[in-house]
């Protein structure tokens, strides 16, 4: 009961000092939205570029022979796993959405006069690399289940040689028991995955045929994609379990993808600058205007305090009242944040690709549970501290010093 009459009392006040309380709940309220929508549209890039990683590059999880992700490239094929029938356990694991072998090779690819060098994978087309998210085809079409003397090409590597979709070209490649190997292949199709590097260096064929040409029946690794990327611990604790034992390495994306989690560290970085910004915004303006309120009812303070009212109890009044419009000025800004991101996403703006990636995206903003919830602790925490010294001077005023204030 106690409570709601401060509450009262202290919406009365707000009420009464109207252009104080709307300058004081609108720079709150503007700092929030401005917190809210960075944080959002940075989280949407941590989504958007977290699912294109998975889908072009890492999958959700990788089951390889341990020591292959550090040594694999200098000796690949000693670090060669079982044939498909070993990785029957894969298809009983939940949240498995697909799964699909991988083998790795370079060597030279021809066409006509050019030759350049290339790194190449071979993957099972019917489960693997399914979708425009996971490759993207700008010319031609995706490899079939039937497709065994057909190759895809990155983007950056048709341009080097000159090779457009239904050219002929020319793999070739040393087999791991020696001697140069070669087959013809028909361009499918030009691809772009996520990364310009890649892209300017990568090729893919069918399992079977990159099998048949390195003369192998194993695959350098398993790539297992689950049904939600909110899954992957769960489902890679399981295949740990299953592929228990020193044959097998069990590694999630995040473990793998290393250029990404830079990035994410890097903008979590300037999120954090925008943040302090914000912080020191709000603590400014409400101290500011927290010490306004308390010299103007100067006079009020001393009737009440000799009315009875006790020190602590203007304290915890000026407290409270900061906190509240933090409150209210942390849910105007969330709203604020919240109608930005429909104009946003019906706007559909689209943003250039980032530097060393060949993607651009729908520029959107992600407001999650977390960022509304720091959005609210954010603006409660700092009204608050912004009014404990207003507070503590309104508390200790003498009494008849503070009724003379206004005479």
């Amino acid at each position: 009961m106690r409570f709601l009459v401060l509450i009262s009392i202290i919406l009365r006040n707000l009420l009464r000092h109207r252009r104080r309380s709307v300058i004081a709940i609108g720079s709150v309220g503007f700092g929030i939205a401005a917190l809210s929508v960075a944080s959002g549209y940075i989280e949407w890039m941590f989504v958007d570029f977290r699912e294109a990683t998975i889908a072009s590059q890492y999958a959700h999880v990788q089951v390889t022979k341990p020591g292959y992700h550090e040594n694999g490239r200098a000796d690949p094929f000693n670090y060669l796993l079982p044939g498909d029938p070993a990785a029957k356990p894969l298809t009983q694991a939940d949240h498995v959405r697909a799964w699909g072998p991988r083998l790795g090779f370079v060597g030279l690819i021809s066409h006509g006069e050019s030759t350049m060098s290339f790194v190449a994978e071979g993957f099972d087309p019917a489960n693997d690399l399914t979708d425009d998210r996971s490759l993207r085809m700008v010319e031609g079409q995706r490899l079939g289940p039937k497709d065994h003397n057909k190759v895809l090409v990155g983007r950056g590597l048709a341009t080097l040689i000159g090779v457009k979709a239904g050219d002929g070209v020319v793999l070739m490649v040393d087999s791991p028991t020696g001697g140069m190997r070669a087959i013809d292949a028909k361009v499918a199709g030009v691809f772009e995955s996520v990364s310009k590097a890649y892209d300017d260096s990568a090729a893919l064929i069918h399992i079977s045929a990159a099998r048949k040409l390195l003369k192998v029946d194993g695959a350098h690794s398993w790539l297992v994609y689950a049904d939600d990327t909110q899954n992957t611990a769960t489902l890679a604790a399981d295949l740990k379990s299953r592929f228990a034992g020193s044959q097998f390495e069990v590694r999630t994306w995040d473990q793998l993808a290393e250029f990404y989690m830079r990035a994410v560290d890097l903008f979590r970085q300037q999120l954090g600058v925008v943040r302090f910004i914000v912080i020191a915004i709000i603590l400014l303006g409400i101290a500011n205007t927290m010490m306004m309120s308390v010299i103007e009812r100067t006079g009020e303070i001393g009737t009440s305090m000799a009315l009875g009212i006790k020190g602590r109890s203007l304290l915890v009044q000026f407290v409270t009242e900061g906190a509240l419009i933090g409150l209210i000025g942390a849910l105007s800004g969330l709203l604020l944040a919240v109608l930005l991101s429909l104009l946003l996403d019906s706007l559909q703006i689209e943003m250039p690709p980032p530097p060393s990636l060949t993607r651009g995206y729908t520029a959107r903003i992600l407001l999650t549970p977390g960022i509304i919830i720091e959005g609210l602790v954010i603006a409660m925490a700092t009204t608050t501290l912004a009014s404990l010294y207003p507070a503590w001077k309104a508390s200790r005023m003498v009494i008849v010093e503070a009724i003379r204030h206004n005479k």
